[in-house]
């Protein structure tokens, strides 16, 4: 099978490109991982093979991540904008439902994916990947942040991306399956390297890719879930693959035989559990679904600090005048970050955003933004399932925003630690503050405090 014809996507300024090869029934959307182009140099090594394997059941369609292969070399994204990226490929290939499917990298933006745009994903596929990509409690086998960071800074130092020594130690531990290697393997997969990504960009990745953590989004995936893991995987190891099908509703673990974590070694393996995966859903007639009843969503919630003393203070006319001002103000900035306005109350704010980062932006430009009339606000976020209710989201993960809100100081933008797990590569800064309790909400809760950022975005 020949390489796709290159197209390119508009997400934002940045142009994705992207491609299709087959014809099937169903649309799959393939996310590779590491800074690994799928369009060009892919396509002179066994990852054809792969490709050619999957798109005999289906239409499969393969993107360049920002940043890396054929599309705009305009730095790393983190996570929701890489979303975005998905979408406008979508978009612009025709597929308004697509199963989804993620290795290494790819796997924590696939599980956000769905939990976010279910409407989007009829199914979502992990192959060799893992929630986390730093040490925790639950991962006490992954390397601290500390350590990945300094493994990755000498490897940028020692000039290591892209040479043939690093790419031959790679090969070993990504695909001990195709030992012994040859020469012309290992020309192709050094090749690959340096055709994909810059030196500093491949770093820019790396760094990151240790920031990921999804664990609180997988109890909110509501769409069918196969999780593909071979046994004996040096990458990623298999306490990652069960730990998410036991927290993901319905999800479904494939452990396969074999060491290999590079997708493109042996594609029949796994081509053929995708196949039947996929034919299961459209047999039970799963793959199209009515409107999702619940999706993940991030929080806002403002309110006006000493809003009773100004209204005494300015009386009835005046207060009024304010609030409309106020009101401007904050409609402004929800529509510069695409945030959702659910509810108002008094000088409240209640909004929804599909990514984590645009909230919390959003809710440090309404604070500023307000500042020169005289109001200062406290303003509170949470990441979790939201209920649709009548066209309105509610649900506990409401009940958590405006708790979190509450315990804000004055100019303060609180967020909880999920917002603050799902912002990797934003940029953003937090300060930890003392656990504390929520009102009505069970458990001690972990509360950060947005701190302003080197390089603003928005």
């Amino acid at each position: 099978m020949n390489a796709p014809e290159v197209r390119y996507a508009k997400s934002g300024d940045v142009s994705i490109a992207y491609g299709v090869v087959g014809n099937g029934p169903v649309d799959l959307v393939f996310i590779g991982g590491w800074p690994l182009g799928l369009l060009d140099r892919a396509w002179d090594g066994p990852a054809a093979e792969f490709f050619a394997r999957y798109a005999r059941s289906c239409r499969l369609i393969l993107f360049d991540k920002r940043g890396t292969g054929m599309s705009d070399r305009i730095g790393i994204a983190d996570l929701e904008t890489r979303m975005d990226d998905v979408r406008a490929v979508m978009d612009a290939a025709g597929s308004p439902r697509a199963a989804i499917m993620g290795v290494s990298e790819g796997g924590p933006m696939t599980l956000l994916f769905a939990a976010t745009y279910p409407e989007r994903t009829a199914a979502a596929i992990l192959l060799g990947t893992g929630p986390s990509f730093h040490r925790n409690s639950e991962f006490p086998e992954l390397r601290t942040r500390e350590e990945a960071l300094a493994g990755i800074d000498r490897n940028e130092r020692e000039g290591r991306w892209g040479t043939q020594a690093y790419a031959d130690e790679r090969l070993r531990v990504f695909a001990p399956g195709l030992i012994p290697h040859s020469d012309e393997l290992k020309r192709w997969f050094a090749l690959w390297m340096r055709s994909s990504a810059s030196p500093g960009a491949a770093a820019n990745l790396f760094r990151m890719n240790v920031e990921m953590d999804v664990r609180h989004v997988l109890p909110t995936i509501r769409v069918p879930t196969l999780v593909l893991h071979r046994r004996d995987e040096l990458t990623f190891s298999l306490h990652g693959a069960r730990y998410m099908a036991d927290r993901i509703p319905n999800a479904e673990l494939v452990e396969l035989e074999g060491a290999d974590h590079a997708f493109f070694v042996d594609p029949e393996q796994t081509g053929r559990e995708v196949e039947r995966f996929i034919a299961g859903i459209r047999e039970r007639g799963e793959w199209d679904v009515p409107e999702p009843e619940r999706v993940l969503a991030t929080v806002l919630f403002t309110d006006i600090v000493n809003g009773t003393v100004k209204a005494s203070e300015l009386g009835d006319r005046g207060w009024r005048q304010l609030v409309e001002a106020h009101h401007a103000a904050v409609r402004r900035q929800l529509a510069r970050y695409r945030g959702r306005e659910v509810d108002t109350a008094g000088d409240g704010f209640y909004a929804t955003f599909d990514g984590p980062a645009r909230a919390v932006r959003c809710a440090t430009a309404i604070r500023d933004a307000l500042r020169p009339l005289g109001l200062e606000i406290r303003a509170g976020l949470h990441a979790g399932e939201c209920e649709i209710i009548a066209g309105k989201t509610g649900g506990i993960a409401t009940i958590i925003g405006a708790r979190v809100r509450e315990q804000a100081a004055p100019g303060e933008v609180l967020v909880s630690s999920t917002v603050k797990d799902l912002v990797a590569g934003s940029g953003l800064r937090f300060a930890e503050r003392a656990r504390t309790e929520l009102k009505g909400v069970p458990g001690e809760w972990s509360l950060f405090s947005v701190e302003p950022e080197l390089a603003p975005a928005g």
